[in-house]
């Protein structure tokens, strides 16, 4: 048993704001570490700054910092709070990074504070890879022939001795940053040099290339007294070259050998003991395909996203189990929760297949390089079970939220054979897409094999969907039997696909099926392939065997959720459905949540009383809806995905709470939402609808540049883009693939405010006013927002407020909306109204410290604002917060820094103070290294030839300001003091490039003045 005397207080680090390879596995794992924690009695201080995240409600810690994460601040906190402990390893590699800099640097001794679980010493020999690779040699584990460089000349030595390709690993970097594969000197060069300076201690591993290998990570457990279980292994269908979070995987793995999982298990359990890993941890293998020869790839000595991923898959609580070991307990001293009668040390047993598909954000940029390789891109991913591989990969696919038919995209079938042989062989985001189109060409598995060094397996499995589908298709309706029915149910085909393949409404389908009793089956996760009774309501779609029984006495309302985290979507609608399904329990209800995202707080299956692992499209709910007899469903927590469900649903017979899908798309459809502005009595922004090109052009000419065109039903700003000019419209209608209708806006300059609003359907109250730094022209997502506002005068503001209030009693609808505005000193615009939460929506909460999703879920369910104790129509805030955008430019090569109306970053940050200046430079300092490297003082170039103004203002800040006329810009980049660009032009060849080498960008000069009046004067850099 532990010694819980002697930890009554621990800090733990959380991860920060969402990035590329950094996402919301960490908001999971974070937050199940402090329930953990909690219920052992132990008070648990939290530093975080990530407002959309569960892990930084005061409901999940006894005092939450929202402070930037640096040696800085957390040394404050252990200053004041004075922790017996500190938990790093739930914090991503952002948590490592600062426990290592504390023990670095003495500070934890100092305060005599104990790092808990995994020992400083075993994390810097995973981490560090010289040190890694030297533990390798002395266990005689594999590791590929390798050199640790410092400098150039070095790896061009290894170059020379170890021959192409190669590939550069930097130390300390999450998801592969900075690394890659070269096949040539040119290009190893600029890896190295940029993976020396993504390594924080200016180290790359540069290693011989074995790509191609299988790739196969195995998720193991360790106490402190020794005791080593494997919770998972799983089997990347990427060979070797892909890196794992941009990699389709599968657990358990598929194609393994009983000697070959035996092998790699005994390797991974010498290592994790080896290393005196307590907790979690991630190892990676490549296994040769047909010799069984293996190598060491790495091992992650942390909860990881791999981790996330294999609890959900498994049932298992990874995180929450392994902070028990962190203070102490050994692992057949604790209950497995999802069983409460077998103990943690019980390795978990599947008895169905899970299937993980990565969520790229290419569908919301055009000229990014999407190529994939070591360095991750995804922004997310999406979790399928069944019992069968092919349905699970189906029901993944159709996960996604993407505009995908069935097995092919539609871009695809135009593509010729050549193209897509060199695609899947160079892969991208659409490398399984392709491969799907070439098995529909003739194209063989062997072939395949050969071009892409996928498991033959994995690429039958393919085949036989394809093949099941050219059968189907050759079918008519008459000749559809009952056996021919369940045989593609069984495969995962949905009923829209199979009215497509015999021409028939889908109604049909679903009415034969219903005469055939051709339904789905529920089965339960139970983490022991049912061979000891679970009391878990963790539950999967099949078509195969009979549904677990489940029981209920209660009225159940169903949340659906807002499946992958992607650009515009992320956690923070994750966050409002955990805390409606609370309000829903409060309230005496029973919540079932339907969900596919497995980084997520709110599929973690203790948070609901029934959790559902499914795609969310209307089929796959409704099934759900049937079997637990469910009338009532809330879509306003999940985002775009859960509102474009809500018609169907509703014409299914289904009650959308709160509102009706006529409302929905009245707020959605921009020509709708313009006449309910004009019928409100409300200005409206000038605009036309245009189907086609010439009304485009008409439109532009009766309006006047600058315009904006932007698509109805989208998030993130999708498909908005300004428009200056005749010749910028011509350029975008000759390129961009735009689907009609479109609306053309007259582009209004002024400053964008916008507001969230309770409503019960008579009153609405006001819970945050958001003052946008930047202008309009700027989506929301990325502009700094500050609340309460700063520079609107008191008259805007009461307008403000009063517009809000006046749309509310217009609209029938109840719960929790969003409102964008201009203001303008003739007056005020309103630009869109989201019915449903926005991503402000835990900051207004954690602002004001008002449960605004709980509110709402009351009043969908009937009750009033003054049942809640809300009066007054604007809900006052002690002192000011701050929302800094945070970007991962530097993840997605060709993707532009300039700030635009399509939204590009990818998490946010937080910070209060009475003080405006003070809560600004936190944000701003805790959203960006860069930003925060930049109070030490510097060099910054400036484009913009006009700008004298701007030179002289940095110049006496102490800044040594460049411009073209001063120095060419390549010469500036070789300087060692460089730190920041301003463009305000956006020049294209100097910012992307700028960007590539992670110095800051501004491309606005409202963004780059907020920084600049955080700064101290000229000689007191801080």
């Amino acid at each position: 048993m532990p010694k819980q005397q002697e930890i009554k207080k621990v800090l733990v680090i959380g991860s920060g704001a969402i990035v590329i390879g950094q996402a919301a596995e960490f908001d999971y794992s974070g937050t199940q570490a402090c329930t953990a924690l909690r219920e052992e009695g132990i008070e648990v201080i939290l530093i975080n700054n990530n407002p959309a995240t569960i892990m930084t409600d005061e409901t999940t810690a006894d005092r939450v910092y929202f402070e930037p994460l640096t040696v800085e601040s957390v040394k404050d906190i252990l200053e004041k709070e004075k922790p017996d402990g500190l938990l790093a390893t739930v914090g991503g590699q952002t948590g490592l990074n600062l426990a290592m800099a504390l023990t670095d640097q003495g500070i934890l001794a100092h305060y005599g504070v104990k790092l808990l679980g995994t020992d400083i010493h075993s994390i810097k020999q995973a981490e560090d890879r010289d040190a890694f690779r030297s533990l390798m040699n002395k266990l005689n584990e594999p590791v590929p022939d390798s050199e640790i460089i410092y400098n150039e000349k070095e790896a061009l030595t290894f170059a020379e001795s170890c021959g192409y390709p190669l590939i550069v690993r930097p130390a300390y970097t999450l998801g592969g940053f900075g690394g890659g594969i070269a096949s040539d000197e040119e290009t190893y060069l600029t890896l190295v040099k940029q993976g020396l300076s993504a390594s924080p201690i200016h180290q790359c591993l540069v290693e011989k290339s074995i790509a191609g290998y299988k790739e196969i990570e195995y998720e193991v457990m360790r106490d402190a007294a020794g005791t080593c279980i494997t919770i998972c292994n799983m089997e990347n269908l990427d060979p070797v070259g892909v890196h794992t979070g941009d990699s389709i995987v599968t657990a358990p793995s598929q194609t393994l050998h009983d000697k070959e999982y035996h092998m790699l298990r005994t390797s991974s359990i010498k290592i994790i003991e080896a290393l005196g890993i307590v907790g979690g941890c991630n190892i990676q293998f490549a296994l040769h395909p047909s010799s069984g020869k293996y190598f060491l790839i790495e091992v992650n000595p942390r909860v990881s996203r791999s981790s996330a991923l294999a609890s959900k898959a498994t049932g298992y609580p990874i995180a929450r189990l392994a902070a028990k070991l962190a203070v102490g307990y050994h692992l057949h001293e604790l209950k497995n929760p999802v069983t409460g009668t077998t103990f943690a040390s019980f390795e978990p047993a599947l008895d169905y297949v899970t299937v993980k598909i990565p969520r790229w954000p290419f569908d919301q940029f055009n000229n990014v390089n999407r190529k994939l390789g070591t360095q991750m891109k995804a922004t997310g991913e999406v979790m399928a079970i069944e019992r069968s591989i092919e349905a699970a990969f189906q029901k993944a696919i159709r996960s996604l939220d993407q505009k995908i038919d069935g097995m092919f995209l539609p871009a695809l079938s135009g593509f010729e054979t050549k193209a897509l042989e060199t695609l899947v062989k160079e892969p991208d985001d659409r490398r399984l897409f392709a491969i799907f189109e070439l098995l529909k060409r003739g194209i063989s598995t062997s072939t395949l094999h050969s071009w892409t060094k996928i498991s033959p397996y994995y690429l039958s499995v393919l085949s036989r969907l394809v093949k099941a589908q050219n059968s189907y298709e050759d079918l008519t309706w008459l000749e559809v039997t009952k056996d021919k029915m369940l045989e593609a149910k069984k495969l995962g085909f949905t009923d829209q696909q199979l009215a497509s393949f015999w021409n028939v409404p889908t109604s049909f389908i679903k009415q034969q099926r219903m005469k055939w009793d051709v339904t789905p089956s529920y089965r339960m996760v139970d983490t022991c392939a049912a061979e000891f009774e679970a009391k878990t309501n963790y539950f999967y779609s099949t078509w195969s065997g009979s549904s677990d029984e489940r029981s209920s006495n209660k009225p159940k309302v169903a949340v659906i959720g807002s499946g992958p985290i992607r650009i515009g979507q992320g956690i923070e609608f994750d966050y409002c459905c955990v805390h409606s399904v609370l309000a829903l329990q409060k309230m005496g209800y029973e919540a079932v949540l339907i969900n596919n995202n497995p980084e997520t707080v709110s599929t973690d299956y203790e948070v609901a009383d029934a959790l559902y692992f499914e795609p969310l499209c209307a089929e796959d709910i409704m099934n759900v809806l049937e079997f637990e007899g469910i009338t009532a469903v809330i879509v306003q927590f999940g985002g775009q995905t859960s509102i474009n469900v809500a018609k169907e649903l509703e014409d299914a017979g289904y009650h959308i709470l709160g509102s009706s899908s006529e409302v929905l798309d009245e707020m959605e459809d921009r020509d709708r939402f313009y006449s309910f502005l004009k019928n409100a009595g409300l200005p409206v922004i000038p605009g036309f609808t245009a189907n086609q090109p010439a009304e485009v052009w008409q439109a532009a000419d009766d309006l006047s540049y600058p315009i904006l065109l932007r698509p109805s039903y989208v998030i993130g700003g999708s498909g908005m883009i300004k428009l200056n000019s005749d010749e910028e419209l011509e350029s975008y209608l000759a390129t961009a693939q735009i689907e009609y209708p479109v609306l053309v806006d007259k582009f209004l300059q002024g400053k964008e405010a916008e507001v969230d609003v309770l409503s019960d359907g008579k009153s609405a109250w006001v819970a945050a006013v958001y003052e946008h730094i930047e202008g309009t022209g700027v989506h929301s997502g990325d502009s700094i927002a500050v609340t309460p506002p700063l520079s609107l005068s008191a008259s805007m503001l009461d307008q403000v407020c009063d517009t809000a209030v006046h749309i509310a009693k217009k609209l029938d609808f109840k719960g929790l909306f969003n409102i964008q505005f201009v203001c303008q000193d003739s007056g005020l615009y309103v630009i869109e109204i989201n019915p449903r939460a926005s991503r402000t929506v835990p900051i207004s909460s954690k602002s004001t410290n008002v449960p605004l999703v709980q509110h709402a879920t009351a009043l969908m369910l009937g009750k009033e604002l003054n049942d809640l104790g809300i009066s007054q129509t604007f809900n006052g805030q002690r002192g000011f917060t701050v929302k800094a955008p945070v970007f991962s430019h530097i993840k997605l090569p060709g993707l532009s820094p300039e700030l635009t109306p399509v939204m590009t970053s990818t998490g946010e940050v937080m910070a209060s103070d009475r003080d405006p200046e003070i809560a600004m430079k936190k944000a701003l300092s805790g959203a960006s290294q860069q930003l925060a490297d930049l109070w030490s003082g510097g060099s910054i170039y400036i484009t913009d030839k006009t700008e004298n103004m701007l030179i002289k203002s940095w110049e006496e800040k102490g800044f040594e300001v460049f411009t073209p006329e001063k120095a060419d810009f390549s010469q500036w980049m070789d300087r060692d003091d460089k730190k920041a660009v301003i463009s305000l032009e956006a020049d294209p060849s100097v910012i992307r490039i700028a960007s590539i080498h992670r110095l800051h960008v501004w491309t606005r000069k409202e963004t780059a003045e907020a920084f600049f009046n955080t700064l101290p004067k000229k000689g007191v850099f801080v």
